[in-house]
């Protein structure tokens, strides 16, 4: 790579050529008898280069790499040497004698020079290295997407021939891309053509290069892919490409989460930083899957100090680390705690003073709390009503209750014990203060979190097989977790006190096609799927509403806000109070009647 002094004496030599041979094109100069005016012209040309140049860094631009605003920054340059040459030959016309064209001739040819100097040197860099990866075995990459993402990846092939990725060309459904070239590479038809174009380029991988893909459209594409025996890899999501620039390295393959993509949620940002910036904010069950992607969500909006809430020390500790490697800026403090212990909560609160509350510590497992039902209403509901009545004591501006789409006519204890949460907040919502929002955000399954499905089948494709579901018919609704946590931040900017909020879960899934799609995925041969039958408490299908429950709108497209039955405050105390009692005894067939006698549209045992 020429040094930047280098590059700067090359870049005046070629304005001092351009500057001559305009003069030359332009008059009758000939041979060795070039007036005295011309050389002052050209000095002149040299002296405003040097300046404008040094301006704009052009000694400093990557010739080897050079692109589309590399060339844009030398046009500027270009036009504004021009400008100056005009005006310093209308000033000077007595003395230079200088015909108006002659600049704009100047600028002109120089921009020639100068762009094909460094075009020159970007293709010669290319060819150079094409020969040094001679024996790189090449894959032949057929692009699904000629859009922004497509191109941008092409290119980064193009220029970085050493990954031994070659394209062939593009597919896309855009009827106005149909036969066009891009990059030098023809759009060969539309997505349904791709095991035909495959054949016809014997391509042998399939790159799905559209970053707001839907999942089917990325289903669609996996299955043809899968016919025609090739390949499949996938570019990140919106969501992940947080620079706005895709490079090869971004390359992954395809896993389940984008297969049930959905349109991507726009988030109002502004409700979000108002009530989260230069804010003490506390996240219990910090270490959990949404608990940590919370504190992950949190970052870019600023708050003063985070608090990182969980009893499990080993993933407090980890959150914690992975703050101080990507966000040192950012106060965080790991606290080790039970949110059921409500002395150590009460000293948390008393010392840090919270001023927003993020409450995501929960058990979860349906059938595990089934076996263990004391623990679901000492973790699940006598915790909430601790960080409650503390958020209420120290007059918390706002809390965040993390419930579950399995609170909604509950078939189990894990369930019944979220209910029961979500009336707790209710019920501490009507106590609130004017400046206090109490909120529950109510969703379904999250990919990826601990214990969900597909990891669980992942290591069950992983021992062989088979690969176990419940029920044929069983449906859910799922969120990947990062979508989940965005929906549960925007929910608590809405600031509608005493709101259980929906989100909007799209389509259910059936469980057996998601087993399906993860071993076809995983590449995995001779892997059974087989119907277990369907476990304690577990549901044929969730819902997202009781039988009395409706749904308003609100300001954001994706989330509703269920019109709830108030419950009694003295009655709520009351049962809450025996339930604990039964639940410290271990009394559990007392404690299922006591729930039962608390959610009336309990389906209890039931197969929904």
């Amino acid at each position: 790579m020429p040094k930047p002094i280098i590059k700067h004496v090359v870049d005046l030599g070629a304005w001092g050529t351009a500057s001559l041979f305009s003069y030359a094109f332009r008059t009758d100069i000939v041979g060795n008898n070039i007036p005295l005016q011309v050389w002052a012209y050209v000095l002149l040309t040299v002296i405003v280069a040097a300046l404008v140049n040094s301006q704009y860094a052009l000694d400093r631009q990557a010739w080897r790499q050079v692109g589309v605003r590399d060339l844009a920054i030398l046009a500027r340059a270009v036009v504004v040497t021009t400008l100056i040459l005009f005006a310093a030959g209308f000033l000077l016309r007595s003395n230079l004698n200088l015909p108006r064209s002659i600049p704009v001739l100047t600028g002109v040819l120089a921009f020639i020079m100068l762009g094909g100097l460094r075009l020159s040197m970007r293709l010669w860099n290319e060819r150079r290295l094409m020969q040094t990866v001679d024996g790189i075995n090449q894959q032949r990459v057929l692009v699904v997407g000629a859009g922004s993402a497509g191109i941008m990846i092409v290119r980064e092939m193009q220029r970085h021939p050493e990954a031994g990725l070659i394209p062939v060309g593009f597919l896309d459904d855009e009827p106005g891309k149909a036969r066009q070239r891009m990059l030098g590479l023809p759009v060969l038809g539309r997505v349904d053509d791709l095991v035909a174009v495959v054949e016809r380029t014997s391509a042998q991988e399939i790159l799905i290069a559209v970053p707001s893909a839907s999942g089917d459209f990325v289903r669609r594409v996996v299955t043809l892919a899968a016919e025609a025996k090739v390949r499949h890899r996938i570019i990140p999501g919106v969501f992940e490409i947080l620079s706005g620039t895709v490079n090869i390295n971004q390359i992954r393959d395809v896993n389940v989460e984008d297969l049930l993509r959905r349109q991507p949620v726009k988030l109002h940002t502004t409700e979000i930083a108002d009530y989260l910036k230069d804010q003490v904010v506390l996240v219990t069950g910090a270490g959990g899957s949404i608990g940590s992607e919370l504190v992950r969500q949190l970052i870019a909006y600023r708050p003063a100090t985070l608090l990182l809430f969980g009893r499990g020390e080993n993933s407090i500790f980890s959150i914690q680390q992975e703050l101080n490697r990507n966000w040192p800026e950012i106060k965080h403090i790991g606290l080790i705690g039970d949110v059921r212990d409500e002395a150590r909560l009460r000293a948390v609160f008393d010392t840090y003073r919270p001023q927003v509350v993020f409450h995501a510590a929960a058990h979860k497992h349906v059938p595990l709390m089934e076996q263990s039902p004391s623990e679901a209403i000492l973790n699940n509901v006598v915790g909430t009503r601790n960080v409650v009545r503390l958020c209420l004591e120290y007059s918390v501006r706002r809390l965040v209750n993390v419930s579950t789409d399995k609170a909604v006519n509950p078939t189990s204890v894990m369930g019944a014990s979220k209910r029961v949460a979500e009336m707790v907040v209710a019920a501490g919502a009507a106590r609130a203060g004017e400046n206090q929002a109490f909120v529950s955000v109510r969703f379904g399954n999250v990919l990826g979190s601990r214990g969900s499905v597909v990891p669980t089948f992942m290591n069950q494709i992983r021992e062989g097989g088979p690969i176990t579901v419940t029920h044929p018919e069983m449906v859910r609704y799922f969120m990947t977790i990062p979508e989940a946590s965005r929906l549960v931040l925007q929910a608590g900017g809405l600031a509608e006190n005493g709101k259980v909020y929906v989100l909007n879960m799209g389509q259910p899934v059936k469980i057996s096609d998601l087993a399906h799609d993860v071993i076809r995925l995983s590449g995995a041969q001779n892997v059974d799927v087989v119907y277990s039958g369907i476990r304690p408490g577990e549901k044929l299908y969730e819902e997202l509403l009781t039988s009395s429950e409706g749904t308003d709108s609100t300001s954001h497209s994706e989330i509703f806000s269920a019109k709830l039955q108030q419950v009694d405050p003295a009655l709520l105390s009351a049962h809450l109070t025996t339930l604990q009692q039964y639940a410290a005894e271990n009394n559990v067939e007392a404690l299922r009647a006591e729930l039962a006698r608390l959610i009336p549209e309990h389906k209890f045992g039931a197969v929904r």
